[in-house]
């Protein structure tokens, strides 16, 4: 049975085209704790523990190129070619859409360290380290040039003193100061073109990572384990075991000496890591209890769950009390039955979450009436643990697709000539070979981008006349299914 649910969890066969679904939007909220509980996939199999191995190990081989033939270029769009000295990418809109990032151009590439797809990445708060892990079982920290030193040097501090604390501490303390680190290596691009760190202690590929404010790092994996590190340790520093796969995990956003974790055995548990002990913990009803995605929001006093059904349930996170759900799907068609959730974001400054599910749609959800804000439309996430994030300023959504392409929204669009609830209008970025696991925004673009101009005038010897306006820049990072990541700019 644990065999079947995760085969089944990361190679589902029954989505095997795009398919057309009704405008109308399903909302169903029940405060109580009786649940709609929707109805298993039919014609799976019961007995897939030998298969699994097999069909595993076969499938990873040649997902990236079923799917890529499978899915090909959408119908009605217009295509243009942006080149710089370096790289080209393929800038694809949808026919009404507009060239919101045409100026945009390839940064960097890194590569040759991941082997294999890489499955979640995530920038720290600061914006300075970037967290990539995936099917090598390996955590990878990424560093921008300038802040090289600073971290290294806290690195040498607590390895010489020991004066790091083995589990996060209350209240966070960040780092908001200006790094003057050298620049250590000769590579175009903001990143070091090595990891700042590599984390080994993981037995199975990682499905999640999350960032404290103080630099603690959480990993997920498939050996049923969540790991804890600090940037400036080399080893675990604490272990927190559970049945089966951890699908998803999140520090608590104003107290991280707590995370969430969900699995696939439909357990959803708050840890208290000074204690390294479960101190709630909440069971999904229902005939498919398995957790795909977890997340907090409203400041960390609501929990929220995604499942393999298609459900977003609320828990009250203080007792881990059941609230209230919502039924993410259409209400007919084919995809009026619910699909995997695989990623839940909160809106910055709004009280909106933003729901992915392998129906290939995005939607976004007023919290104050969990009502549908907008439904995106474009991009393709029929099997993959791909899910959708917002800008810094929350003015755009991005998200990898399973046709090779970066899919950006605008979070708002025209209303007066376009659908309130209904976001067909997008721009495609085509720069990987490969099913694109993953696309983020930079949470502090200015960063990245004031690091660029220092280099400039270094390597000119010039001090430019005028300064750019940093704050209409953005940063963005992607990764596919070979390993490759891939850092834009759009100014």
């Amino acid at each position: 049975c644990a065999y079947y649910f995760a085969f089944m969890y990361f190679f589902p066969f029954s989505n095997t085209a795009l398919n057309k679904e009704s405008d109308e939007e399903s909302t169903d909220m029940r405060k109580s704790d009786s649940t709609d509980v929707g109805t298993i996939a039919r014609g799976l199999g019961r007995d897939l523990g030998k298969r699994f191995k097999m069909e595993v190990n076969r499938i990873r081989t040649v997902v990236d190129r079923v799917t890529h033939a499978r899915h090909g270029d959408d119908d009605g769009s217009e295509e243009e070619i942006l080149s710089d000295q370096r790289s080209s990418v393929k800038i694809k809109v949808s026919s009404k859409g507009s060239f919101e990032f045409e100026t945009i151009r390839v940064l960097q590439e890194l590569g040759g360290e991941h082997t294999g797809a890489i499955w979640t990445m995530k920038f720290s708060s600061c914006g300075r380290l970037l967290a990539t892990a995936g099917q090598d079982h390996d955590l990878r920290i990424w560093v921008l040039k300038d802040a090289y030193k600073y971290f290294d040097d806290m690195r040498q501090k607590f390895n010489s003193e020991g004066k790091v604390s083995p589990v996060p501490s209350h209240p966070d303390v960040c780092f908001d100061g200006t790094t003057k680190g050298e620049e250590n290596e000769d590579n175009k691009g903001p990143f070091l073109s090595k990891p700042f760190c590599r984390y080994q202690g993981h037995t199975a590929e990682l499905l999640d990572v999350s960032w404290s404010k103080n630099y603690f790092i959480l990993s997920s994996s498939m050996d049923k384990t969540v790991r804890l590190w600090h940037i400036s340790r080399k080893e675990c520093l604490c272990c927190f075991q559970h049945i089966d796969f951890v699908t998803a995990i999140a520090f608590h956003p104003r107290d991280d000496r707590y995370f969430l974790s969900g699995s696939l055995d439909g357990k959803l548990r708050l840890w208290n890591i000074p204690d390294k002990k479960v101190t709630l913990w909440n069971e999904l009803d229902g005939q498919t209890k398995l957790i795909t995605a977890v997340n907090f929001c409203q400041n960390g006093k609501i929990a929220i769950v995604g499942s393999y059904d298609g459900r977003c349930i609320f828990y009250y996170t203080d007792q881990l009390k059941y609230y209230t759900q919502i039924h993410v799907r259409s209400t007919k068609g084919k995809n009026a039955q619910g699909r995997k959730i695989s990623g839940i974001e909160a809106m910055p400054g709004e009280d909106k979450i933003l729901v992915t599910s392998n129906d290939s749609r995005i939607r976004l959800y007023d919290l104050r009436d969990l009502s549908l804000t907008c439904k995106y439309k474009g991009y393709v996430n029929l099997s993959s643990q791909i899910k959708a994030s917002f800008s810094h300023d929350g003015k755009f959504i991005i998200s990898g697709s399973e046709n090779q392409f970066i899919y950006l929204w605008k979070t708002s669009h025209d209303h007066a000539k376009f659908r309130r609830d209904r976001n067909t209008y997008w721009t495609g970025i085509k720069a990987h070979n490969a099913v694109v696991t993953s696309a983020v925004f930079a949470p502090n673009p200015s960063l990245i981008v004031k690091q660029l101009e220092h280099e400039q005038e270094r390597e000119t010897d010039e001090m430019k006349a005028t300064e750019h306006n940093t704050n209409n820049c953005y940063v963005l990072v992607s990764a596919d299914f070979s390993g490759i990541i891939k850092v834009f700019l759009h100014k």
